[in-house]
C-alpha cells in the first residue's frame, strides 16, 4: 500500500512537471505568435505609405503653426539640438505621472537622434508637462505657461514652443485629466509630439494626430516616421522646405528602414 501511494504520488508529481512544462512552451509559442503578427501589422502599415504621402505630411506638420501668432518664423524647421529634459507638474485630481512618464520613455525608444530622459526638478527642465483638471486649465496657462494674467488660453489642450535661429529652446504642455481617457491621451499624444517641433494639424493626414478630426490617440507609425525624419542629423533648424527638398526622399527612405 505504502508502494502504491508512492508511485500515486510520483505520478501526480510527474503529471504536474509535464503540464508545467507544456504549460510554458505553450505560452512561449504564443507570445511568439504575438510579436511576429505585430511585426507583421506594423511591416503592413509602413508599407502603405508612399514617399510622397510622408514628404507631404512633413511639410504639413513641420512648417507651419496651428496658432501662428506664436512665432514669427512658422515655415522653418523647429526642433531640439540638445538633450530634452521634461518635468511633470501633476495638478490634476489624478496621479498621471506614470502614464506620462511611460509615454516619454516610447519616444525616446522610437525617435533616433532625440535624447529623451525625465528630471526630478522643473529648473532642469527644458519640456514642462502640466497635467490639470478642466477647471484649472486657464489658470495654470495664464500664470504658468505665459505669466501673463490677460493671455488666452484656446483649444481643449495646449502646447508652447520657444524657438530660436538654433532650435527648440524650451516647450511647455497643458493637457487635461479629466475629460476622459482618450481626450487625455490624445492631448497627451499630440502635445508632447508638437512640442518636439511638428506644431501644425492639418486634416489630410488620415494616418496622424496631428489632425484635430482624428480618431487617434496612440503614437502612429505614420507620425514615428515624421519624427524621425526631423530629427535626423541632415535636417537642421532653421531651414525652409525648398533646402531640404532634395535630401527629403532619402530622409523618409532611411527614416522608414529604422521604425520598430
Amino acid at each position: 500500500m505504502t508502494n502504491n501511494l508512492f508511485r500515486e504520488i510520483r505520478f501526480s508529481i510527474d503529471k504536474d512537471y509535464m503540464n508545467k512544462k507544456y504549460n510554458k512552451w505553450i505560452l512561449l509559442l504564443a507570445s511568439l505568435v504575438v510579436v511576429w503578427g505585430a511585426l507583421t501589422v506594423r511591416a503592413q502599415a509602413v508599407n502603405t505609405f508612399t514617399t510622397e504621402e510622408l514628404l507631404q505630411g512633413f511639410e504639413k506638420t513641420v512648417f507651419g503653426l496651428e496658432y501662428r501668432a506664436w512665432s514669427w518664423r512658422p515655415y522653418m524647421v523647429k526642433k531640439y539640438t540638445k538633450p530634452v529634459r521634461f518635468f511633470v507638474h501633476n495638478h490634476a485630481r489624478k496621479e498621471r505621472r506614470p502614464v506620462v512618464g511611460r509615454f516619454i520613455r516610447e519616444v525616446r525608444r522610437k525617435v533616433r537622434g532625440l535624447d529623451v530622459q525625465m528630471v526630478n526638478a522643473p529648473q532642469n527642465a527644458n519640456f514642462e508637462i502640466h497635467v490639470v483638471d478642466r477647471h484649472q486649465y486657464g489658470d495654470v496657462i495664464r500664470r504658468q505657461i505665459y505669466k501673463d494674467p490677460k493671455a488666452d488660453a484656446p483649444g481643449r489642450c495646449l502646447v508652447r514652443v520657444v524657438s530660436g535661429k538654433d532650435g527648440i529652446k524650451r516647450s511647455a504642455a497643458v493637457i487635461v485629466s479629466d475629460e476622459g481617457e482618450f481626450l487625455f491621451r490624445r492631448c497627451l499624444v499630440e502635445e508632447i509630439l508638437q512640442g518636439l517641433g511638428p506644431m501644425n494639424d492639418d486634416q489630410a493626414l488620415t494616418h496622424s494626430v496631428f489632425n484635430d478630426a482624428s480618431r487617434h490617440s496612440r503614437f502612429t507609425v505614420f507620425d514615428q516616421v515624421i519624427l524621425n525624419m526631423l530629427y535626423d542629423r541632415r535636417v537642421r533648424p532653421g531651414m525652409s522646405f525648398q533646402q531640404l527638398k532634395a535630401i527629403l526622399p532619402i530622409v523618409a527612405r532611411d527614416a522608414l528602414r529604422g521604425i520598430r
